[in-house]
């Protein structure tokens, strides 16, 4: 079992990955049909083709996901083939599950859309010091992701809908645990093996090429000798993070803010309350979830009556197990802590009051609001850098706003130069030498930007040198360039690379060497030749490597444990060749209880897993899904989007 977790990890680690991780944070996928006329079809689900249009869009909208959530990655790991074609294998999994959803009528109530809502961290961040929403931060951030607010809510709502029909499969997936402790000692096999490790390196001293070689081996590996595509340009940066630098501000509108705003600068607002819960069983009937709100209806009555009785009656008929047991107390909390319904409930009340019937989706509450907490109010002195930073913010996000549209349009209508927007704006042209289309792994800043790299290397950008569009490049920021002057990719000539390409040719002869010669041991060994040679015995498992190649590890632990000793050659590439010996099966020792545990319920996760890709599987025959371009080689070298 093992070996097939491992041989797929990658793939499920994907699947995981698109579980846990809910598509909608930060970014969304555009309606199905937007697209329809984008292009070649590269996929098909249910009869519905995929277009390259769209396969793009959901490429860009993931790369630009992944940086801003890891800004140092390697833009390289972005733009290769191979994350181009999994961004495809992701658009189709999402297109095969909202089939699903839709044929099963698996939907998304009010209520669960609510709370998932509720726990978007990203939305989270957006609340005001009132714990209201900034409706106007979070439509901007929906914005930056190309959404409104109500394709928003529609795409989480499809994505709750789309996690659900995986789940139930998931869920139920168990491995017994005799059946767990079998895999695990399996997994974790020691095994003691001798190495030999062949390293190129010890036999470039025997490789002395000739001109003749070099030229020959120039000639057949040209590829490897390209010198890249590049550019020198010039771009202007819209940035509302250097507009902030230029802002001052008075000392009167700093006092003035504070004394408007001194509660709110001092800290959130915290209540306390008690609440009866009466719960409503999962798939109730209409008919079972009117007999519990009647229920609830007469204990209001009760409470109502006699408030002095609230914690008598939760005590006696709460189903909250926290908080019964407490009179139905749940101490103090701020906003973002309950479910919406509950909090509006609460942060609505006065102190004392007790509310009317309140729905979430846990069931009927009846609510006695028993305290306020407001903190004390901050000095100016405390909050004056505090608030001069929230101004500053401010006031550069209204900048930038005015002249957002500006920018976009000047470049766009005077796109033979970006000087007439730097004067009008009041913004450096800068310039830049040698961009390549594809970033060299670890730089960062907006010429890395694959939007604006696309852009400002697409053919009309290179045979006019006209401007790119405005390209969001950040948060609130924006970036025009143009070409000045292009230089293509070409071959450079044997007498610029000679020293290269002989390095190249004597690399490749000396892993040659390696090889045969570790082969040629390997065979001798394998007869019965003495070897010594191979050194001491170690002791290796998946947890002790003790230094291994991955490769020569992987070895030892698939050789036949029914023909020891047993000999195997690893090829290391151009590092060289190993050879090694199994001599001996160790079985894993004592493991203390608690991390036995841990490690059964991880193989019930990984079967839960392995069982969501099979059902997936089934899905994808039942829905006729197939990719219909190919498959990237594992060593494709990055390129550019198309």
């Amino acid at each position: 079992m093992f070996d097939l977790i491992r041989d797929r990890k990658k793939f499920l680690m994907g699947f995981l990955l698109i579980l846990i991780i809910p598509s909608f944070v930060l970014f969304g996928v555009e309606g199905y049909t937007r697209f329809s006329e984008g292009g070649e079809a590269v996929a098909t689900v249910d009869g519905k083709d995929i277009k390259r249009a769209e396969w793009d869009l959901a490429h860009r909208q993931e790369a630009q996901r992944l940086r801003e959530m890891l800004p140092s990655i390697d833009p390289a790991l972005l733009d290769s083939e191979q994350a181009r074609y999994e961004s495809l294998e992701r658009l189709v999994r999402q297109r095969v599950l909202a089939t699903a959803a839709n044929k099963l009528n698996v939907f998304t109530t009010d209520q669960r859309l609510a709370r998932e809502l509720q726990q978007n961290q990203a939305i989270a961040a957006l609340r005001k010091p009132d714990g209201t929403l900034d409706v106007e931060a979070y439509r901007q951030l929906l914005a930056r992701q190309g959404m409104t607010p109500e394709m928003f809510e529609a795409s989480v709502r499809a994505d709750l809908s789309q996690r659900q029909v995986v789940q139930g499969v998931q869920g139920s997936g168990l491995a017994s645990t005799a059946m767990a402790r079998a895999t695990l000692n399996a997994f974790f096999e020691q095994r003691e093996v001798r190495v030999k490790t062949f390293a190129a390196s010890d036999f470039a001293s025997r490789v002395n090429p000739s001109e003749a070689d070099i030229e020959a081996f120039y000639k057949d590996n040209a590829a490897l000798f390209q010198a890249p595509e590049q550019a020198d340009i010039e771009y202007l940066v819209l940035d509302a993070a250097a507009l902030q630098q230029g802002i001052t501000l008075s000392e009167a509108d700093l006092r003035s803010y504070y004394d408007q705003n001194a509660a709110q600068l001092s800290g959130a607002e915290e209540r306390r309350a008690s609440h009866i819960l009466l719960t409503v069983p999962q798939g109730a009937t209409p008919e079972q979830k009117a007999e519990v709100r009647s229920k609830a209806e007469g204990l209001l009555a009760q409470v109502k009556s006699d408030p002095a009785k609230f914690a008598e009656l939760a005590k006696a008929n709460s189903q909250d197990p926290g908080s019964a047991a407490n009179g139905g107390d749940l101490d103090f909390f701020g906003r973002g802590a309950m479910v919406a319904p509950f909090e509006q409930a609460v942060f609505a009340m006065t102190k004392g009051q007790i509310s009317d019937i309140v729905e979430t989706d846990f069931g009927f509450h009846i609510i006695q609001l028993t305290d306020i907490k407001a903190p004390p109010v901050k000095p100016f002195a405390e909050v004056r850098a505090q608030i001069e930073a929230q101004l500053k913010q401010q006031q550069a996000q209204r900048q930038f706003a005015e002249a957002a549209d500006t920018f976009s349009n000047m470049v766009y209508e005077q796109a033979d130069s970006l000087q007439p927007t730097a004067e009008r704006l009041k913004l450096p042209v800068q310039t830049a030498k040698g961009v390549l289309r594809t970033p060299a792994p670890g730089q960062q800043g907006v010429l890395t930007n694959a939007r604006l790299l696309e852009a400002l290397f697409a053919p009309e950008a290179i045979s006019s040198k006209r401007n790119t569009e405005a390209i969001e490049t950040g948060s609130s920021q924006l970036v025009a360039a143009r070409i000045v002057e292009h230089r293509p990719a070409r071959t450079q000539p044997l007498a610029e690379v000679r020293e290269q390409v002989r390095q190249r040719l004597v690399a490749q002869r000396s892993a040659e060497l390696a090889r045969e010669e570790g082969e040629k041991q390997l065979a001798a060994w394998r007869g019965g030749a003495d070897a010594a040679a191979l050194g001491n015995a170690v002791t290796v498992s998946r947890e002790s490597a003790q230094n291994l190649d991955p490769r020569v590890l992987d070895a030892a632990l698939s050789a036949d444990p029914k023909a020891l000793p047993a000999w195997v050659g690893v090829s290391l590439d151009a590092r060289g060749y190993a050879v090694v010996q199994v001599t001996k099966v160790v079985p894993r020792g004592d493991v203390p209880a608690q991390r036995l545990a841990q490690e059964v319920q991880q193989v019930n996760q990984w079967w839960s897993s392995a069982e969501g890709e099979a059902y997936y599987e089934t899905l994808k025959d039942r829905f006729k899904a197939r990719i219909l371009v190919p498959r990237p080689a594992a060593n494709a070298a990055p390129t550019a989007q198309r």
